[in-house]
């Protein structure tokens, strides 16, 4: 497979805390800005005269009216529920990702820019309609010259004009925020926008999510496993916007229309397929799929379950692993001392923290879920379950001056994905003693 070419970020000094000006944005940039601040301005001055902050609902609309860049903002404070306040985190559960596909002919001139050629010397096929469109970028299917069928990842034109100076607004509010609000932790706010702004580079880097999909497939090769696939990406017809791969053709895993009663498949093999290559992946793979909602879990027409859409990933620091699974196992055996000194080694704060405080804290969220069995509240079974841990936990946390790392926050959401998925799937079944399950959790 030839190499594919590096992408260099847009802004890599935004972590170290430089603002790049309005005049190093350009024209294009300087118009957003102005959009920007004529959607948020109403807006803002109506909760400043009301002396209030923003309804949960009020800046998920918010979001979506300002386009790419928040509704990426949105998603990520959805998939954070350690992180943010519970309200925010269920209403951005529904933070709209699916936009109008641009034209065919914008799509066209992107490709054969990027790739250098005409589209009919790259393509047998091309679908002018697309399959799919959302903030970001777009899908059409395929068929190249050689008669693979595939589809091709189109980026929508000035994402990445309108990413930067919505990040440098974000920056910038940040900072004012900062100075106006007494005893904000500067490290956790600007961390937090750092982030952000990585999580979204990396989704707009196709560069990236192709080798991400290389690497995942090395993994399933060197592990054997022949029941999960990744799409295999064509780096012939890929590039920094465009990537073209392996097209799948099945159903979302959690179709509740395929059963074994009505002629298809049992989608719950799929599930403990998927669920034990996620978990393997957890310790023999660099990285593990973040982002794996009903649609990136196909169950396809052969039986075998495909992992899509590489884009977000999550790493976890090897000596961050022990105290990970030190908190898995103190939520499964109530030892609350041992789930406070794990929050506190994965966790980041810079002041000492009272763990005997901590643990009875923790020991009182757990009685207030009345969860005398903490595997009953991993199962869904009490209320909000996962969900209603993490932000309980997500909240205590933040009392103590400890902030969950972005990596550490995006496995938890998985685990609450596959969580959603067995109670649908495999009712009833026990994830940390089901003979099905492989939970290798060792480093």
């Amino acid at each position: 497979m030839a190499a594919f070419p590096r992408f260099k970020p847009l802004m890599p000094e935004l972590s170290a805390g430089r603002n790049i000006g309005v005049a190093e944005l350009g024209l294009r940039g300087s118009l957003r800005l102005a959009q920007t601040v004529a959607k948020v301005y109403p807006q803002a001055l109506k909760w400043l005269l009301q002396w209030r902050q923003p309804r949960p609902a009020e800046l998920r609309e918010l979001f979506e009216a300002l386009g790419a860049t928040y509704i990426k903002f949105g998603q990520f404070i959805a998939s954070s529920p350690s992180i943010f306040p519970k309200d925010y985190v269920d209403e951005f559960q529904s933070c709209l990702d699916q936009t109008p596909a641009i034209a065919f002919s914008k799509i066209r001139q992107i490709v054969e820019q990027d790739l250098g050629r005409p589209l009919e010397a790259l393509f047998d096929e091309f679908d002018e309609q697309a399959l799919a469109s959302a903030s970001i970028a777009q899908v059409h299917a395929a068929r190249l010259k050689s008669g693979e069928d595939v589809v091709v990842k189109v980026q929508k034109p000035g994402v990445r004009a309108v990413l930067t100076t919505d990040m440098n607004t974000v920056y910038l509010l940040t900072r004012v925020l900062e100075l106006i609000v007494p005893n904000t932790d500067r490290d956790a706010v600007a961390g937090l926008v750092s982030e952000m702004y990585q999580a979204m580079i990396d989704e707009c880097d196709f560069i990236k999510e192709a080798e991400n999909l290389r690497v995942f497939r090395q993994f399933l090769a060197d592990t054997g496993n022949t029941q999960v696939v990744a799409p295999k990406p064509y780096a012939q017809v890929s590039s920094a916007r465009v990537l073209t791969m392996e097209r799948f053709y099945g159903s979302a895993l959690t179709d509740q229309g395929l059963s074994v009663a009505g002629g298809g498949r049992d989608p719950s093999e799929g599930l403990f397929n998927a669920l034990n290559t996620w978990f393997a992946s957890l310790t023999q793979c660099p990285f593990f799929h973040a982002d794996l909602h009903s649609g990136n879990l196909l169950l396809l027409d052969d039986g075998r379950v495909g992992f899509i859409d590489f884009g977000m990933v999550g790493r976890i620091r090897p000596e961050a692993w022990q105290a990970m699974f030190s908190l898995f196992a103190g939520v499964s055996q109530q030892d609350y001392r041992m789930m406070a000194e794990a929050m506190v080694t994965v966790g980041i704060t810079r002041d000492a923290v009272d763990v005997d405080a901590l643990s009875r804290d923790i020991a009182a969220l757990f009685e207030n879920l009345n969860a005398v069995d903490p595997v009953s509240v991993l199962e869904n079974q009490s209320g909000d379950g996962i969900n209603a841990l993490l932000s309980d936990l997500g909240a205590i946390a933040r009392n103590y001056g400890i902030r969950f790392p972005r990596s550490f926050t995006m496995l938890l959401k998985q685990f609450l994905y596959f969580d959603r998925y067995v109670e649908l799937l495999a009712p009833g079944v026990d994830l940390f003693r089901d003979e099905r399950v492989e939970m290798m959790l060792s480093h």
